[in-house]
């Protein structure tokens, strides 16, 4: 099996008037950023933030999505054709720009 080393972090910010529509982005974008991207993507994650670092407090964000891919390369090579596809989809389930970090992963136990 495929080891990622490649974790994109799509970070949707918690914020007053934000929307997100969970249900379309986990049956409808997801799967057609997984079929679309194809065997470059090893595997997604998404994440429902419930609650910041101080009690009783908002998550800073919404919704945190992740894409994990074996490279760099196999990331670039793969996204950079279908991001504006990929993009365009964002007006059907929110209306956050979303906070997009790449990172390297060093430790995964």
């Amino acid at each position: 099996m495929k080891k990622a080393k490649i974790k994109v972090n799509v970070l949707y910010t918690q914020s007053e008037g934000s929307t997100f529509n969970m249900d379309y982005y986990c049956n409808n974008h997801v799967p057609m950023v997984k079929k679309t991207l194809r065997n470059a993507l090893l595997s997604v994650s998404v994440s429902k933030g419930l609650g910041g670092g101080v009690p009783n407090s908002l998550p800073r964000y919404e919704v945190i999505g992740c894409l994990f891919f074996e490279s760099m390369e196999i990331f670039q090579n793969s996204f950079g054709p279908n991001a504006e596809v990929i993009g365009k989809d964002a007006v059907n389930f929110t209306n956050i720009e979303p906070v997009i970090q790449i990172s390297e992963i060093v430790l995964n136990e």
